[in-house]
């Protein structure tokens, strides 16, 4: 794997779920969960060796811990 690194900042506004920009990226990407997100991200660049880093801030975290908690009591 090559070390080329690409970091998107990620928040999160719930009427449209995650929203992810950076470097790279012409325009902010949009999509429903983190791996679709990463997906739609890698999907848009063409090197198959760039590693993508979710940054998160704080109000995409809240909801990652809310859905991993949910999640858990799911079980």
């Amino acid at each position: 794997m090559s070390s080329d690194r690409l970091e998107v900042s990620v928040t999160y506004d719930a009427s449209c779920g995650y929203i992810g920009s950076g470097p790279g990226l012409k325009a902010p990407v949009v999509a429903l969960s983190l791996g679709g997100l990463r997906r739609k991200v890698e999907a848009l660049l063409l090197p198959d060796d760039l590693h993508v880093v979710l940054q998160l801030d704080v109000r995409a975290r809240r909801e990652r811990h809310r859905r991993q908690a949910q999640a858990q009591l799911a079980r």
